[in-house]
């Protein structure tokens, strides 16, 4: 058994199974995951080295991530502003399609956006 913290319902036990050690590649940042058994909410804290090796010593599963790699794109143009973003959000609802929108460019980071900014 493995006692953890919950922030509702304080200390609760766990299994093996219910926890999981994350761990970001980019970073090497680590921490652990749990749901708490009593009220459901899902936790995670951070976690030192000596915590997720004893953890993983234990049996636990490891789950390795890494930042996404549009945090590292360089980033041109002036920021969208919630006006822009509003505007974008009543063209979307013209019933025009997407094509028509980007042809007319209407919206200020439209006209600036290329294939990588438009999903």
């Amino acid at each position: 058994m493995i006692r953890a913290s919950c922030p509702t319902c304080g200390d609760v036990e766990l299994t093996t199974r219910d926890v999981r050690v994350l761990l970001c590649s980019t970073t090497y940042e680590s921490s652990y995951a749990f749901q708490c058994p009593s009220c459901r909410v899902a936790v995670a804290k951070p976690a030192e080295a000596r915590v997720v090796d004893v953890l993983l010593a234990a049996g636990i599963s490891l789950s390795v991530w890494h930042m996404p790699a549009e945090l590292d794109e360089a980033k041109t143009g002036e920021p969208i502003t919630y006006d822009d973003l509003l505007e974008f959000h009543f063209q979307l609802g013209s019933g025009a399609d997407l094509d028509t929108l980007l042809a007319g460019g209407t919206a200020r980071w439209l006209e600036n956006a290329g294939p990588q900014d438009v999903v």
